[in-house]
Protein backbone atom coordinates (compact mmCIF):
# COMPACT_ATOMS: atom_id res chain seq x y z
CA UNK A 1 0.00 0.00 0.00
CA UNK A 2 1.37 3.43 -0.73
CA UNK A 3 -0.68 6.03 1.68
CA UNK A 4 -2.62 4.93 4.56
CA UNK A 5 -4.83 6.97 7.25
CA UNK A 6 -6.37 6.57 10.09
CA UNK A 7 -10.52 6.14 10.25
CA UNK A 8 -12.52 6.34 12.89
CA UNK A 9 -16.04 4.50 13.10
CA UNK A 10 -17.91 6.28 15.95
CA UNK A 11 -21.31 7.02 17.17
CA UNK A 12 -23.97 5.42 19.55
CA UNK A 13 -25.68 3.67 16.39
CA UNK A 14 -24.87 0.23 15.73
CA UNK A 15 -22.25 -0.93 12.85
CA UNK A 16 -18.95 0.23 14.08
CA UNK A 17 -17.07 -3.36 14.50
CA UNK A 18 -19.10 -4.72 11.70
CA UNK A 19 -17.66 -2.21 9.58
CA UNK A 20 -14.27 -2.40 10.34
CA UNK A 21 -14.17 -5.87 10.37
CA UNK A 22 -15.76 -5.47 6.58
CA UNK A 23 -12.71 -3.72 5.79
CA UNK A 24 -10.31 -6.09 7.33
CA UNK A 25 -11.72 -8.48 5.33
CA UNK A 26 -11.70 -6.68 1.84
CA UNK A 27 -7.87 -5.97 2.41
CA UNK A 28 -7.06 -9.57 3.20
CA UNK A 29 -8.72 -10.98 0.29
CA UNK A 30 -6.70 -7.86 -1.59
CA UNK A 31 -3.92 -10.18 0.02
CA UNK A 32 -2.89 -6.84 2.21
CA UNK A 33 -1.24 -8.04 5.67
CA UNK A 34 -4.32 -7.29 8.29
CA UNK A 35 -4.55 -7.79 12.54
CA UNK A 36 -7.53 -7.52 14.81
CA UNK A 37 -7.11 -6.17 17.86
CA UNK A 38 -10.54 -6.06 20.02
CA UNK A 39 -10.68 -4.66 23.83
CA UNK A 40 -12.95 -5.93 26.06
CA UNK A 41 -13.54 -9.05 24.08
CA UNK A 42 -12.89 -12.81 24.44
CA UNK A 43 -11.61 -15.21 21.66
CA UNK A 44 -14.42 -17.15 20.28
CA UNK A 45 -17.17 -14.63 22.15
CA UNK A 46 -18.36 -13.05 18.85
CA UNK A 47 -19.16 -14.13 15.43
CA UNK A 48 -16.67 -11.72 13.91
CA UNK A 49 -13.55 -14.27 15.83
CA UNK A 50 -15.32 -17.55 13.94
CA UNK A 51 -15.63 -15.84 10.78
CA UNK A 52 -11.84 -14.86 11.00
CA UNK A 53 -10.68 -17.85 12.06
CA UNK A 54 -12.72 -19.94 8.88
CA UNK A 55 -10.28 -17.55 6.54
CA UNK A 56 -7.34 -20.01 5.13
CA UNK A 57 -4.96 -18.83 6.61
CA UNK A 58 -6.67 -17.12 9.38
CA UNK A 59 -7.01 -13.73 9.69
CA UNK A 60 -4.94 -12.87 12.69
CA UNK A 61 -7.25 -11.67 15.96
CA UNK A 62 -6.01 -10.83 19.08
CA UNK A 63 -8.60 -9.99 22.10
CA UNK A 64 -7.64 -8.34 25.33
CA UNK A 65 -10.65 -8.64 27.86
CA UNK A 66 -12.93 -11.14 29.57
CA UNK A 67 -16.18 -10.21 27.32
CA UNK A 68 -17.51 -8.04 29.30
CA UNK A 69 -17.92 -3.96 28.98
CA UNK A 70 -17.04 -1.88 31.77
CA UNK A 71 -19.33 0.41 33.14
CA UNK A 72 -17.17 2.04 35.77
CA UNK A 73 -14.72 4.86 35.68
CA UNK A 74 -12.70 2.54 38.17
CA UNK A 75 -11.60 -0.10 36.53
CA UNK A 76 -10.33 -2.92 38.36
CA UNK A 77 -6.36 -3.55 38.20
CA UNK A 78 -6.82 -7.08 36.18
CA UNK A 79 -8.87 -4.59 33.26
CA UNK A 80 -6.02 -2.06 33.25
CA UNK A 81 -3.53 -5.01 32.90
CA UNK A 82 -5.51 -6.37 29.87
CA UNK A 83 -5.70 -3.37 28.01
CA UNK A 84 -1.94 -1.99 28.66
CA UNK A 85 -0.67 -5.82 27.92
CA UNK A 86 -3.24 -5.31 24.67
CA UNK A 87 -1.88 -2.02 23.92
CA UNK A 88 1.73 -3.45 23.90
CA UNK A 89 1.46 -6.19 21.37
CA UNK A 90 -0.50 -2.88 19.04
CA UNK A 91 2.16 -0.75 19.92
CA UNK A 92 5.02 -3.30 18.77
CA UNK A 93 2.78 -3.97 15.37
CA UNK A 94 2.65 -0.31 14.46
CA UNK A 95 5.78 0.13 15.19
CA UNK A 96 7.06 -3.00 13.54
CA UNK A 97 6.10 -1.48 9.87
CA UNK A 98 5.18 -5.17 8.82
CA UNK A 99 1.09 -4.30 8.64
CA UNK A 100 -0.64 -3.25 5.99
CA UNK A 101 -4.02 -2.89 8.32
CA UNK A 102 -4.72 -2.72 11.58
CA UNK A 103 -8.05 -2.44 13.27
CA UNK A 104 -8.64 -1.39 17.09
CA UNK A 105 -12.06 -2.47 18.21
CA UNK A 106 -13.31 -0.76 21.59
CA UNK A 107 -10.58 1.28 21.38
CA UNK A 108 -12.58 4.99 22.42
CA UNK A 109 -14.18 2.89 25.52
CA UNK A 110 -11.05 1.83 27.34
CA UNK A 111 -9.69 5.43 27.18
CA UNK A 112 -12.76 6.89 28.43
CA UNK A 113 -12.86 4.31 30.73
CA UNK A 114 -9.56 5.28 31.96
CA UNK A 115 -7.65 1.94 31.51
CA UNK A 116 -5.57 3.50 28.78
CA UNK A 117 -4.10 6.90 28.90
CA UNK A 118 -4.83 8.76 25.84
CA UNK A 119 -1.71 10.56 25.31
CA UNK A 120 -0.19 6.94 25.39
CA UNK A 121 -2.27 5.98 22.65
CA UNK A 122 -1.74 9.20 21.20
CA UNK A 123 2.25 9.58 21.17
CA UNK A 124 1.60 5.69 19.40
CA UNK A 125 -0.87 6.85 16.87
CA UNK A 126 0.75 9.78 15.75
CA UNK A 127 4.00 7.37 14.80
CA UNK A 128 2.26 5.18 12.50
CA UNK A 129 4.00 4.31 9.64
CA UNK A 130 2.95 6.37 6.42
CA UNK A 131 1.74 3.20 4.53
CA UNK A 132 -0.20 1.74 7.31
CA UNK A 133 -4.29 1.75 7.58
CA UNK A 134 -5.08 2.04 10.78
CA UNK A 135 -9.27 1.48 11.77
CA UNK A 136 -10.25 2.38 15.37
CA UNK A 137 -13.78 1.91 16.65
CA UNK A 138 -15.94 2.84 19.82
CA UNK A 139 -18.42 5.45 20.33
CA UNK A 140 -17.75 8.44 22.30
CA UNK A 141 -14.11 8.51 20.48
CA UNK A 142 -12.10 11.37 22.02
CA UNK A 143 -11.71 14.41 20.22
CA UNK A 144 -7.68 13.94 20.20
CA UNK A 145 -8.32 10.73 18.33
CA UNK A 146 -11.46 12.68 16.00
CA UNK A 147 -8.83 15.32 15.44
CA UNK A 148 -6.34 13.05 14.37
CA UNK A 149 -8.06 11.23 12.33
CA UNK A 150 -8.00 11.72 8.26
CA UNK A 151 -11.73 9.59 7.82
CA UNK A 152 -14.77 9.74 10.65
CA UNK A 153 -17.67 8.22 10.28
CA UNK A 154 -20.40 8.53 12.61
CA UNK A 155 -23.03 5.95 13.06
CA UNK A 156 -26.36 7.55 14.63
CA UNK A 157 -28.88 5.39 16.55
CA UNK A 158 -32.59 6.74 15.38
CA UNK A 159 -34.00 3.11 16.32
CA UNK A 160 -32.94 0.28 17.97
CA UNK A 161 -34.64 -3.23 19.17
CA UNK A 162 -33.07 -2.86 22.55
CA UNK A 163 -35.12 0.35 22.88
CA UNK A 164 -38.18 -2.27 23.20
CA UNK A 165 -36.26 -5.07 24.90
CA UNK A 166 -34.82 -7.09 22.35
CA UNK A 167 -31.68 -8.55 23.50
CA UNK A 168 -28.57 -8.79 21.64
CA UNK A 169 -28.74 -11.54 19.01
CA UNK A 170 -25.90 -14.46 18.13
CA UNK A 171 -25.09 -14.05 14.47
CA UNK A 172 -26.32 -10.28 14.61
CA UNK A 173 -24.88 -8.55 17.00
CA UNK A 174 -22.44 -10.45 18.07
Amino acid sequence: MEQGIIQVYTGDGKGKTTAAIGLAVRAWGRGLKVKVYQFLKTAGGSGEHWALMSFDPPIPLFTFGDGKFIYTDKPTPKDIEQALNGWKQIDQAIASDENDVIVIDELSHVMNKRLLDPNMVLATLVKKPARLELVLTGRDMPISILELADLVTEMKMVKHPYQYGLAAREGIEF
